[in-house]
């Protein structure tokens, strides 16, 4: 526990303009950021007696080894800057909602030729346009078959709509009629894209245009004794207003507002939202937090706010967001809402009339959602917490490992070696935090020597950054930073968890946000307990490197897959423990997780190999070349079909490679050119016929 007056700033140095400020552990880690409208008034709040402070702020200070900040002009842009922090370092005593389930949305995806309508989860992309979020998915397609009828948009996937524009023949869909079949030339890409606007129009609750225009063309059909059409525009009329009635009508129809409701208790707080477009409740979804700092009503619902719109579009931030209360001060919040709609936005608490009516039915949600989430949590806080302390008593711990990690190799026979390193934190998984590595030192199947260079990289980074961290704190002097954009994390690319749909991207261990000097963040906070997938030997080969880096604070442990027994450094007999142990449970879930982690990267860098196919056997030709010869023909097979010109035409590719490609592709000619085994050289297309190839077998 540090004394914070250890690192208090000196007397004068704060400035009084406003800013944002971190406090960060004896590690380095960003543990708190804050926004102040003055900072000196607000950092000094932290540093008085601790008995003064609150439980939650206490924890906080005393965690804390030092604080900095950086001066803005604007209480605007100190509200921008402590969110991107806030999504930067993901401090461990800010509030961040978590959503208490996975809600679906309705997607166009205007960014294609073709725009396609959809069901989607997860992060919001780019071109899309979202409507929603809805209870559930079933809701959301029985609203777009009935719209089918009217707005015959595709839906089918990218695969399907090329397979139909190969064999001239759309889908069931398209036949039916409640697709208008873009894939095969029935409507041009203009008139399908006009289809999905109106489509998105309706979405967006401009109805009215729509169902006066059909009537008028079914009294007309009516009059002109087209009676087929009429009946025909009838059942789009009906199947449109069947779509309406989904949505219930709660405001007049011009209102489009978010209504947020809070629900809380001492230690954890649920946000409900429902999405008003139109007069109609168009989504509705949901958050639960822990209330790790000192937090009213109205903190929360200002992190309500930057949480739902920090990284929305313009469009997608009403006119009107009711609150049950208001942030003090309440100028900058409504300034940066209005300034990301494009139009002034008001935040205000309704008092009288529907809006308030409905506003006691968000609040009653929001209750109903933080009961149901106590419910659930009490036995997962409680199993967890004997799983941590059944480890440490087997383990003779001090304390219950609050932090493990989990080490794995994984190889087919020798080739690719590879390693992974789970993090999982209170018994709960920390995807962020993941590492991938590569065995480079050596090939082959020594998984002890390789178990004992990963752990050594692993904990090698760790000192390097505690000695940087040392020579920080010499220098924890703050100083005031120039505002300036906030580094922004890099999405990387990794293997979602097959069995966790929205699991957080997996970084290699030369991935991810980098520091100054170029290198990864986060690599390096220490775990309390090692866990390594394997028996006695594994275990030495980790503790061995553990003591050849000095690290004699972090314990080590194995699990052997054979009798699911719990091996110690130096230990001639295994630890047993019983099968209904909570404790072994949690074990198992962390070796597994890492043999799962291990496997799917082994087996994507396999795959990433085998992808080219008999494109690896072309001398001189580059992975760069030989996936612009894929993405351009699609396959080996159309490849293998073009002619020498056709395959000048790819970009980067010469005359003479292309002769060469389709030499080697082709059944007529060896699978690649024939080279002169004394020399090395390519022989000429002329002589391969004669020459021994380097890739046929030759009888003397």
């Amino acid at each position: 526990m540090a004394d914070p007056s250890s690192y208090r700033p000196k007397p004068g140095q704060i400035p009084e303009s406003p800013g944002v400020y971190k406090f960060r552990d004896e590690h380095g880690r960003v543990i708190y950021v804050g926004k102040a409208k003055s900072l000196r008034q607000r950092l000094s709040s932290y540093f008085q007696d601790l008995a003064n402070l609150h439980p939650r702020t206490r924890t906080m200070v005393t965690t804390a080894a030092a604080v900095e900040w950086t001066v803005v002009s604007t209480e605007v842009e100190a509200l921008q800057l402590e969110y991107s922090w806030i999504k930067e370092f993901d401090p461990r005593f800010n509030v961040k909602y978590r959503d208490d389930k996975s809600y679906p949305s309705l997607a166009v995806t205007l960014n294609e030729e073709f725009p396609r309508v959809q069901v989607m989860r997860g992060a919001k992309k780019k071109g899309v346009r979202y409507f929603g979020p809805y209870a559930q998915a079933w809701a959301i397609r029985e609203t777009v078959d009935l719209m089918l009828r009217v707005f015959p948009v595709r839906t089918c996937s990218a695969g399907v709509f090329k397979r139909s524009a190969q064999i001239g023949r759309p889908c069931l869909l398209g036949y039916i009629g409640k697709c208008s079949a873009p894939c095969v030339g029935r409507v041009s890409a203009e008139e399908h894209r006009e289809l999905a606007d109106e489509f998105c129009d309706f979405m967006a609750g401009r109805t009215g245009t729509y169902i006066r225009r059909l009537e008028q063309q079914m009294q007309q059909a009516a009059e002109e004794m087209e009676y087929e059409k009429a009946a025909r525009l009838r059942d789009d009329i009906g199947a449109l207003k069947s779509a309406m009635e989904k949505n219930a009508v709660v405001l007049a129809d011009a209102t489009d507002a978010d209504l947020i409701a809070v629900a809380e208790d001492e230690l954890e707080a649920a946000v409900q939202i429902f999405h008003v477009r139109g007069g109609r409740v168009r989504g509705q979804r949901g958050w639960v937090t822990d209330k790790v700092e000192a937090v009213d009503t109205a903190d929360l619902v200002e992190h309500a706010l930057q949480q739902l719109y920090g990284e929305e579009r313009g469009d997608a931030v009403p006119k009107e967001v009711l609150v049950p209360a208001v942030p003090d001060p309440a100028e900058p919040v409504t300034q940066w809402l209005s300034e990301r709609r494009g139009s002034r936005v008001d935040l205000r608490i309704p008092q009288r009339g529907d809006k308030k009516d409905l506003m006691a039915t968000v609040q009653r949600n929001a209750q109903q959602a933080l009961a149901l989430h106590k419910t659930k949590r009490a036995s997962d806080l409680t199993t967890r917490s004997r799983a941590l302390e059944e480890i440490a008593e087997a383990l003779g711990l001090d304390s219950a490992p609050l932090r493990i990690e989990c080490f794995d190799i994984s190889h087919l026979q020798g080739d690719d070696v590879v390693a992974s390193m789970v993090v999982f934190e209170d018994g709960l998984a920390r995807k962020s935090e993941y590492r991938r590595f590569q065995i480079k030192s050596f090939a082959g199947q020594d998984d002890v020597r390789s178990m004992h260079e990963v752990v050594g990289r692993r904990f090698r980074r760790y000192l390097q950054e505690k000695q940087k961290s040392g020579e920080w704190e010499e220098n924890a002097e703050p100083a005031q930073e120039t505002p300036g954009e906030p580094a922004q994390e890099t999405p990387e690319p990794g293997e979602p968890a097959q069995e966790t749909p929205a699991e957080a991207p997996a970084v290699e261990e030369t991935s991810g946000p980098l520091d100054d000097d170029g290198r990864p963040k986060r690599f390096a906070y220490p775990p309390q307990l090692v866990v390594v997938d394997g028996g006695q030997p594994q275990v030495a080969a980790a503790k061995r490197a553990l003591d050849e880096l000095g690290v004699d604070d972090v314990a080590v442990c194995g699990l052997a897959k054979r009798l699911e027994e719990v091996w110690l450094p130096d230990e001639d007999d295994p630890v047993v423990l019983p099968r209904s142990s909570e404790g072994l449970y949690l074990l198992q879930r962390v070796r597994d997780e890492a043999h799962r982690f291990a496997i799917t990267y082994q087996r994507s860098k396999r795959a990433k190999a085998m992808k080219a196919g008999p494109l690896d056997a072309v001398p001189g030709l580059g992975d760069s070349r030989k996936h612009a010869l894929l993405k351009h023909f699609g396959s080996v097979k159309r490849l293998r079909a073009a002619t020498v010109e056709q395959i000048c035409e790819v970009p980067g590719v010469g005359r003479k490679t292309a002769e060469t490609v389709a030499a080697a592709l082709t059944g007529a000619a060896p699978a690649a050119p024939a080279v002169n085994t004394a020399t090395g050289e390519i022989i000429e297309d002329e002589a391969a016929s004669s020459a021994p190839s380097a890739n046929r077998g030759t009888r003397s």
